[in-house]
């Protein structure tokens, strides 16, 4: 006999490039007698391989290529392997992190990766500002530790600033606003803002880099009207500011760097829209075991109440 076929087998991987020789249901590149001859295979064995319903191993391929595709798509190809991994499980449906990969290259799915250009919107000072975070972007409970920070999006009228505040319990974005300038009175009001939408604790941090309107004394009024203790990173140092980047970089890769926005406030209806129904609403969060924000905030609020 020239081979026994076997899943997986070399003999069964020599069978699948017969088939994959073949340019259509009718016409062969190669005959079959002859591929199977140069392959050392038999002609029956192949025919008979051909004939085989569809194992149990690939009908669940197959029912995971659907799910992940779905996933995939619901998350406006934004999701790596990881996020469509921790998807499937919070579905029921269990699948090793490295078969999610394989079979999303299978699909052809990558998700979008950012541009490589960055520029910069203050130039940094030094003040007598300690940083009472040295890096670390957690928390225990909701409000008591906040990091904010000025981005920009272009637009066909010029630049709009999104200024925003993110607390480090939840991940969640709890306030933002956005403006043509990003002098100080716009990140007062994400500030506001976040007062309103959440319940911040007496004394909290917020974190933020040195730009001269972080540092502005107006700006220190308004975190003492609202009870909270002034920290930031050093000048010029990325990291030390990192989570507040870190939802910078997945708004402009997963959303921004994808459209063109001719007015501003068609951006600002965009934008919104993609922080308030998707990032913490929907979006799977890999720093809080992989779930959307809103719901560890609305776990946070259960554990609370039963105390």
């Amino acid at each position: 006999m020239r081979g026994v076929l076997r899943e997986g087998s070399p003999v069964a991987s020599k069978y699948e490039f017969i088939d994959e020789m073949r340019l259509d249901t009718v016409e062969y590149a190669y005959s079959v007698e002859y591929m199977c001859n140069r392959l050392d295979v038999s002609r029956s064995g192949y025919y008979e391989w051909r004939g085989r319903p569809e194992s149990a191993t690939a009908q669940r391929r197959d029912e995971l290529k659907l799910l992940i595709k779905k996933e995939f798509e619901d998350a406006d190809s934004t999701y790596g392997y990881r996020r469509i991994h921790a998807q499937l499980h919070r579905w029921g449906h269990a699948a090793g992190l490295e078969l999610v990969r394989r079979l999303m290259r299978e699909l052809g799915l990558e998700p979008c990766q950012p541009k490589p250009k960055r520029f910069g919107l203050t130039k940094g000072t030094t003040g007598p500002v300690p940083d009472l975070v040295g890096r670390n972007f957690t928390a225990d409970s909701p409000g008591e530790k906040l990091v904010g920070d000025i981005t920009y999006i272009p637009t066909g009228e010029g630049w709009l600033y999104l200024a925003t505040v993110l607390d480090c319990c939840t991940k969640e974005v709890v306030g933002y606003a956005m403006d043509d300038h990003y002098q100080t009175p716009l990140i007062s009001l994400a500030v506001r803002n976040a007062a309103r939408n959440r319940k911040l604790a007496k004394g909290a941090i917020f974190h933020s880099d040195r730009g001269s309107n972080y540092m502005s004394g107006e700006f220190g009024q308004t975190l003492k009207r609202y009870g909270l203790s002034r920290s930031a990173g050093r000048t010029g140092i990325c990291f030390d500011n990192a989570m507040a980047e870190s939802f910078f970089g997945a708004l402009k890769n997963e959303r921004v760097s994808r459209v063109t926005y001719l007015t501003r406030e068609t951006a600002r209806q965009d934008i919104t829209r993609y922080i308030e129904f998707w990032y913490n609403r929907k979006r799977l969060h890999s720093a809080v075991g992989y779930r959307p924000p809103l719901e560890v905030h609305t776990e946070h609020q259960k554990l609370r109440i039963a105390a």
